[in-house]
């Protein structure tokens, strides 16, 4: 899959650095994945979640922190949407970001 802006990842970890190692890990996992469906993802990552609009929230270190994406499956692009802490990801509307 191609990711769209790393840049997002990158501005969380310099802000909390001990998400770093774990963000890096899921980048790495995405770039290497070929998802076409949701169920493809389950498979990789069961607690993922499912919303509205193809977004997906993925769980990162032990459900510490939060990414949403959008995806696209036809072209491989995951379009990281939100990076944050649980607590901030429950101050927002995932299906709307």
């Amino acid at each position: 899959m191609r990711i769209v802006s790393r840049k997002a990842l990158r501005l969380f970890w310099e802000k909390h650095p001990r998400a770093r190692a774990a963000l890096q890990a899921w980048h790495a996992d995405v770039r290497q994945a070929k998802w076409s469906t949701p169920a493809d993802i389950k498979r990789a990552y069961p607690t993922a979640s499912f919303v509205a609009h193809n977004r997906v929230v993925f769980n990162i270190k032990g459900r510490h922190y939060r990414i949403i994406v959008a995806i696209r499956y036809a072209s491989g692009l995951v379009y990281i949407r939100f990076v944050g802490t649980h607590q901030e990801y429950d101050q927002i509307d995932a299906a709307t970001v």
